[in-house]
C-alpha cells in the first residue's frame, strides 16, 4: 500500500507558493505603477496578504505548539501594523502636499479643507 502526500504538506505548499507569488507580483507593482499612492497600495497589499499566506504555510509545518504560537503572534502583528503604517505614510504624504496623479480628472480641493483643520489642531 502506497502512502500519499500528507494533507498539511499540500496545504502548506499551496500557501507558501501563493504567498510567494503575491509578493513577487507586488514587487512588479512597486516598479511599474505610476505614482506614490499606487505603489504604496501595491506594497501594502502584498505585505499584508503575501506575508500572511507565507506565515500560514509555515504554521502548517510548525514542529511544536510554541512555534505555532509565535507564527500566529507575528501574523496578528502584521495584520494590524502593515495597513496602519501604510495609511500613516499616505496620510503624511498627502498632508505634506503630494497630490495623486489623476488622468483627465480635476483634483477636488475640498479634500484639503480637512487637512488644514487637522494641522491647526495639532
Amino acid at each position: 500500500m502506497t502512502e500519499g502526500i500528507p494533507v498539511l504538506t499540500v496545504l502548506s505548499g499551496m500557501c507558501l507558493l501563493g504567498g510567494g507569488l503575491l509578493v513577487i507580483l507586488g514587487s512588479f507593482g512597486l516598479v511599474r505603477l505610476p505614482d506614490f499612492y499606487s505603489r504604496t497600495h501595491a506594497g501594502g497589499i502584498t505585505d499584508t496578504l503575501g506575508a500572511t499566506l507565507v506565515l500560514v504555510g509555515l504554521a502548517f509545518q510548525a514542529p511544536d505548539w510554541i512555534s505555532l504560537v509565535k507564527l500566529l503572534m507575528i501574523m496578528v502583528f502584521l495584520f494590524f501594523t502593515s495597513p496602519t503604517s501604510s495609511h500613516a505614510l499616505v496620510r503624511a504624504a498627502f498632508t505634506m502636499g503630494l497630490r495623486p496623479r489623476l488622468d483627465n480628472q480635476d483634483f477636488d480641493e475640498q479634500l484639503l479643507d480637512g487637512e488644514a483643520e487637522n494641522q491647526s489642531h495639532s
